[in-house]
């Protein structure tokens, strides 16, 4: 099980706009943003994801093959968060839909924050 997740960024205070919109249509909210640290969690949870600049001082790289999959509550979730994360200066890498194209179990979409970090919004909805 992963306790947590952290997310680099090149500018904390620019991602927000993207996280909160992102995080927002699955259901998450923003606990606090201090010290330059965004903390996001489930609404009413504890935070459980970090939007933090890399603590050894150098600037936030997206890695290579590195992706963080967030789970929705449902496919329309997956669109809005989609839309929403575009919206607020997110890139394109897959459109929501099912993975593969004929699949029943999985059904998700994929962006880039603002630094470039791959990212996978997903639902797995009954077949």
């Amino acid at each position: 099980m992963i306790g947590y997740v952290t997310i680099g960024a090149l500018d904390v205070e620019a991602a927000l706009p993207f996280y909160d919109s992102l995080l927002g249509a699955i259901g998450y909210e923003r606990a606090f943003f201090e010290g330059g640290w965004a903390g996001y969690g489930p609404k009413g949870k504890p935070q459980n994801i970090y939007v933090c600049p890399p603590f050894d001082g150098e600037p936030a790289r997206p890695g290579n093959g590195i992706m963080v999959a967030l789970r929705a509550p449902s496919e329309q979730a997956v669109r809005e968060a989609y839309a929403a994360g575009l919206g607020a200066g997110g890139r394109d890498e897959g459109a929501p839909g099912p993975r593969p194209a004929d699949s029943t179990s999985f059904f998700g979409a994929y962006l880039r924050d603002p630094t470039g970090n791959k990212l996978c919004v997903f639902t797995t909805p009954a077949s």
